[in-house]
């Protein structure tokens, strides 16, 4: 909740001459001219694994719907670079560089289109090209392209998570609905904020990127972690870390997955938080300027306004803010790949290393439940203490295996 913040007065009886001069010269009064923020459109969205928001777009005059993730964790726009190859669209190489999780590399761009919403046209937008095959391979979806800061710059921006709605305002003098928390993140064109993560017997702050493009609750460099002791075992409790995999920018990239006793935004505290740590090899945090940052999965828990004009985000608290942390863990990475649910990897030493599963096996179902649904499975296998029923095809042999779903706590 935002709290009244209590302002002592205190009055100073000066017996000075010129005092009720100096009183009448601070005392003039300033209008401000600004406009009102108004209304402009508002459309759904879908949510994907970790929460990842996707909005239906067309490109210029391009009949194609494409589909784009909302990223304030990107500094621009983009394009997938198979998406512009199928448009025809002109892709012109360039010396810029951009960063990701895993690597850096230069990029082409498209300049000068326009972005067509429901009920809004974004004219001028240049866009960065980028290979979004294996994130589209993740979420089980094509992933057209990524709406980041040369958007959201434009306007106001309410991302509504109970109703799955963005909804967009022209600049202006907006009215925040009560009952939230006002962050003023640092802020050139990825949101930087300040918090506090606490760790037994330690409370660290740093600056973490605000990313609804991470389909994560945390992400730590180890830089970060090493330096700030923050899992040293001779001075906390014995905490599983456990050998994972995700996907940036670069690609794959291993990482460790374990929990933070906890981890505060604004006024709100969140405890026993899931925690991916990596090894921040091309400097994509800024270390020790930033310490890592915070994905959807934790940010979705709040309706959330980006006011970049005002370098202002306003969280309200929704319907997800008590949503149990997904702390299930197998070991077992599965993408969408052809089609079909694909087995890319098997983490050793994990559940699904010990029940026999083996890179290449593609699912049918899990416990019953047939086709090529991505999500479904995901969720399915979220369901801790249980053990799924996977129908997989091997070299064009049908087999079952029954899959353990541990704790990462």
């Amino acid at each position: 909740m935002l709290r009244p913040i209590l302002l002592r007065v205190v009055l100073l009886l000066a017996i000075i001459a010129g005092a009720t001069n100096v009183q009448a010269r601070n005392t003039s009064f300033v209008t401000d001219s600004t406009p009102d923020a108004t209304l402009i459109t508002r459309f759904h969205f879908k949510q994907y694994y970790g929460g990842v928001v996707v909005v239906q777009a067309l490109l210029d005059d391009h009949p194609d719907t494409l589909q784009f993730i909302l990223d304030t964790g990107s500094a621009g726009i983009s394009l997938d670079t198979a998406t512009c190859l199928r448009m025809g669209i002109k892709m012109e190489p360039s010396d810029r560089i951009i960063k990701g999780l895993g690597s850096s590399k230069p990029v082409s761009f498209a300049r000068h289109h326009s972005l067509v919403l429901p009920g809004l046209k974004v004219d001028s937008l240049d866009f960065h090209i980028n290979d979004y095959e294996l994130i589209s391979q993740v979420y089980g979806i094509q992933v057209d392209g990524i709406m980041g800061y040369s958007l959201l710059s434009r306007y106001i921006v309410t991302v509504d998570y109970d109703t799955e709605e963005i909804i967009i305002y022209s600049k202006g003098k907006f009215n925040y609905p009560r009952g939230g928390q006002l962050l003023r993140p640092s802020l050139t064109q990825i949101p930087l904020v300040s918090a506090p993560l606490r760790n037994d017997v330690r409370t660290i702050t740093n600056r973490y990127y605000f990313d609804t493009g991470a389909g994560m609750c945390l992400l730590l460099s180890q830089q970060f972690v090493n330096d700030s002791s923050l899992l040293e075992k001779r001075r906390h409790r014995s905490r599983k870390i456990i050998q994972t995999e995700a996907q940036g920018l670069g690609g794959k990239m291993s990482m460790l997955l374990t929990t933070i006793n906890e981890f505060r935004i604004g006024n709100y505290t969140f405890k026993n938080v899931p925690t991916y740590i990596f090894d921040d090899q091309s400097n994509v945090t800024a270390y020790p300027f930033l310490g890592g940052m915070i994905g959807n999965d934790l940010l979705r828990r709040f309706n959330i306004t980006l006011n970049y004009a005002k370098k202002e985000i306003y969280m309200v608290p929704n319907t997800h803010f008590r949503d149990m942390f997904d702390y299930s863990y197998t070991g077992l990475v599965i993408y969408l790949i052809n089609g079909r649910v694909e087995v890319t990897d098997i983490i050793k030493g994990s559940p699904a290393e010990k029940a026999g599963f083996k890179k290449g096996d593609i699912i049918l179902a899990i416990n019953n439940n047939l086709g090529p649904n991505l999500q479904l499975f995901r969720d399915i296998l979220k369901n801790i203490g249980t053990r799924a029923v996977c129908l997989i095809n091997r070299d064009n042999e049908l087999m079952l295996k029954k899959l353990p779903i541990k704790s990462i706590l």
